[in-house]
């Protein structure tokens, strides 16, 4: 893969860097997806810098939102932010129509129904790569899994790159941009669109806005690193 040798001279772009940071920022998503914020998360985020302009409007609106409600909390939002994560994600679970179920099977299949074929795709896909969801009880298509799918994809392209197995790395790449294609692009528009109906603070609407965002970014950057591969 001496494109990707040429990218890191040439442009100055540190190749093993920039899947570390995919990684982190997939990571931090999961984990805001997978459970309700406990006081040790909130105060990580309350420290962290949110970049003022990134040149992706959901990006910026996403950190925006989480910027106003986090220099605002206190030790009591860990509650009203529980409260939220159940409103936003379960629901009165009436229908398919009661919350943002954080599942692509709710969105992809016709009658808006759990273990349908998205969830059968992604459980082939981990099977593919040898992973596994762990002691996780959720289903394999819920969004903190698959965020967490394209975290491990990142991370091994990293350690990849970091021996010079680059045709390695290229093929975890192409794993990362084909797992995009067929499943994040698909349904997580749809799932932030009814974020912003059921959540009632910024903080789930920023999450969704900031996930919308970053998705459409690494889309952007993976086509843009396999082109120059296969130029």
């Amino acid at each position: 893969m001496a494109v990707m040798e040429d990218v890191k001279t040439t442009e100055d772009v540190d190749l093993v860097e920039l899947m570390n940071t995919r990684a982190r920022s997939y990571g931090m998503l999961a984990r805001l997806f997978r459970e309700e914020v406990d006081l040790a998360t909130l105060r990580e985020l309350q420290g962290m810098r949110f970049p003022q302009a990134t040149g992706n409007a959901a990006v910026d609106e996403g950190y925006h939102q989480l910027y106003d409600y986090l220099k605002r909390a206190w030790d009591d939002s860990v509650t009203e932010l529980a409260v939220d994560y159940v409103s936003t994600f379960i629901g009165h679970g009436v229908n398919g129509y009661s919350a943002a179920y954080p599942y692509e099977s709710v969105y992809t299949s016709e009658r808006r129904l759990l273990m349908q074929e998205a969830r059968a795709e992604v459980l082939a896909t981990l099977r593919e790569n040898e992973l596994k969801r762990g002691d996780w009880n959720e289903a394999e298509d819920h969004i903190a899994l698959e965020l967490e799918f394209m975290q491990r994809m990142a991370l091994r392209a990293a350690e990849a790159l970091a021996e010079d197995a680059e045709d390695e790395a290229v093929a975890y790449l192409r794993t990362s941009y084909d797992f995009l294609e067929n499943h994040l692009i698909n349904w997580v528009p749809m799932v932030v669109t009814d974020m912003r109906m059921h959540a009632r603070t910024l903080f789930y609407q920023g999450l969704g806005q900031l996930t919308f965002g970053t998705i459409q970014e690494d889309e952007a950057v993976l086509r843009e690193l396999l082109d120059s591969v296969e130029a």
